[in-house]
């Protein structure tokens, strides 16, 4: 059956080999028929392509220059305005500067305004210890009284200068300040509206520039015409040479073909040896998993007898140490001595339970008889004995 089953495979494999040729063959007869019905067909074709693929490349060229003119406009306006970004990047930052500048005085006067608030503060209870001091010690001496006057007087005239020049220096720092903010923000405007000049100035240059380039364009363009012309006639000669050259080029497409063709039949006898490597391997694969499964089965036959004989030994050690035979068979039935169980291990128990029972039994003749011959024993002894 395996050389049958080889014969057919190498068989089916020459049937698809010798079906694959016959297309092949088929295919190439048809291409042939094709290629000659066709030739008058596709030569116009070719001219008609031709023709409109001068046309295309004439506009080509024309868009062409004209794209390269308009990147040119566009990188030069992308660097002015790279400029002008960076013009309004550095007047941002200033106006950041000059922020966070305005921030940090206004922060620094809302302290001083805060001191001066203590300061306030302080002098008011000054003016109330004064009161104070002055109703506790009413009664005392007036010299006392006039020169702690004298002294509180002059203490509030050095107070109140104090503040007084603490809040003028505020004041003028304050103006400065701000003065000095004025005027840098003055001298931005200034720049700004300059930047702005500049860029006017610029956008106008560059609007120039355009004319000029568009006015040089046309008159590219014009001589672009001429020498369209000029080529086209060229082309007519060209075609001539492109015409032996795509005989040439047909004839190398041909060997290409045919070497394609003999490539997809490598391929399809490849798949072919494939999809029987792919068959055997598949085959062999199932046959492993069928061995496994076998062999695991008998594995776990195995456990089960090994189980069924280490509980017979125990069974028979039980049972052989009984002298009741009555007991016995009870354990021998509580075991599972008569019962009726479907499943193969219980069955091979009830056989292996039987044997254990009549070598019991056995046994227990056997022992009977040693009892026997010993008691016959010690009559014939006794009555060696009576005869002596």
């Amino acid at each position: 059956y395996e050389d049958e089953r080889r014969n057919r495979s190498e068989l089916e494999v020459r049937c698809q080999r010798l079906t694959l040729e016959l297309a092949d063959t088929k295919q190439m007869i048809q291409r042939g028929d094709y290629r000659q019905e066709n030739y008058d067909k596709v030569k116009s074709e070719r001219d008609v392509f031709e023709h409109e693929l001068s046309e295309l490349r004439r506009k080509n060229e024309i868009l062409e220059v004209s794209h390269k003119a308009q990147a040119k406009e566009r990188n030069d306006l992308s660097k002015e305005l790279a400029t002008i970004q960076q013009s309004l990047n550095l007047l941002q930052k200033d106006k950041d500067y000059l922020n966070r500048q305005n921030m940090e005085l206004s922060v620094r006067c809302a302290h001083e305004e805060d001191r001066l608030e203590r300061l306030q503060i302080q002098l008011e209870d000054a003016k109330k210890a004064r009161e104070e001091m002055y109703e506790k010690y009413v009664a005392s001496r007036d010299h006392y009284k006039t020169e702690y006057e004298k002294k509180l007087h002059e203490e509030l005239e050095q107070i109140k200068l104090k503040t007084n020049q603490e809040i003028e220096q505020l004041r003028s720092t304050s103006k400065e300040m701000y003065e000095r903010e004025n005027r840098n923000l003055r001298e931005a405007r200034d720049n700004a509206v300059a930047e702005k000049e500049r860029a006017v100035i610029a956008e106008k240059d560059a609007l120039r520039k355009y004319d000029q380039l568009l006015e040089q364009y046309r008159q590219m363009q014009l001589g672009t015409e001429s020498k369209v012309a000029e080529l086209l006639h060229q082309s007519k000669l060209k075609s001539f040479e492109s015409e032996h050259v795509q005989l040439m080029q047909q004839e190398t497409a041909k060997n290409l073909s045919q070497c394609q063709m003999e490539c997809e039949k490598y391929q399809r006898k490849l798949e072919v040896l494939t999809k029987e490597f792919y068959s055997l391997q598949s085959s062999s694969e199932t046959r492993i998993i069928e061995l496994q499964t076998q062999n695991s089965e008998f594995q776990a036959r195995l456990d089960t007898y090994e189980k069924l004989e280490k509980e017979l030994d125990e069974i028979i050690l039980q049972t052989a140490e009984m002298e009741n035979e009555v007991e016995a068979e009870r354990v021998l039935f509580s075991y599972g001595y008569g019962a009726n169980v479907p499943t193969t291990a219980k069955r091979r128990l009830k056989q292996s339970v039987h044997l254990a029972r009549r070598l019991l039994q056995l046994e227990k003749q056997n022992s009977l008889l040693v009892k026997d011959l010993e008691h016959q024993k010690e009559q014939v002894t006794h009555i060696s004995q009576e005869v002596n």
